[in-house]
């Protein structure tokens, strides 16, 4: 709170004027980063070219949100915000999770993900491989890679896992435009 208050060039007494508490302030701004999360994740969906794009989009979007945060975000909600913790598991398992299930379907019709895929597994699959990613006790990200070159080689080993010949192709295009990036 003194960090707050120092930053805003306010006491701490006034902004308990306006907030019954600390952990008030962290449920509204984790409500408030949640649903614009939301807006991007839909606004990725309407202008991806195809399955493959959408995905290529998320690892984007990813790569901001994880240049932004403190490693330990996730284990500090859990451990000294509960309510803002509930609405980050609601957020992964409704809306996160049915993203990751209609992404597969999408790219099953569109002949870019392989048609003998089980979507319900990958997608519990997915969300565990970004949850490991946001554990701050990962041995990944212990020094030696950051959380989104993490993210990044877990993403594309997970695409050229499902991919059809068709979407290794656009995998390819893909990355060669975001290196180029």
């Amino acid at each position: 709170m003194d960090d707050i208050a120092r930053h805003l060039g306010m006491s701490k007494k006034t902004i308990y004027t306006h907030f019954s508490d600390k952990n008030e302030i962290v449920n509204i701004v984790i409500d408030m980063k949640l649903n614009c999360q939301k807006c991007v994740i839909k606004e990725n969906i309407e202008t991806a070219e195809n399955a493959v794009h959408e995905m290529f989009f998320a690892v984007t979007n990813m790569k901001e949100l994880l240049s932004n945060m403190n490693p330990t975000l996730f284990y500090d909600l859990q451990k000294y915000h509960p309510q803002a913790w509930i609405y980050f598991k609601e957020f992964r398992e409704k809306h996160l999770y049915s993203t990751i299930h209609d992404n597969l379907l999408r790219g099953i019709r569109e002949g870019y993900y392989r048609d003998d895929i089980k979507p319900d597994i990958l997608t519990q699959m997915r969300l565990e491989q970004i949850d490991l990613i946001f554990n701050g006790n990962s041995t990944y990200t212990s020094g030696k890679y950051g959380l989104v070159q993490v993210m990044s080689e877990l993403t594309e080993h997970f695409l050229y896992g499902i991919c059809t010949l068709k979407g290794h192709k656009l995998i390819n295009k893909y990355k060669e435009i975001t290196e180029e990036e």
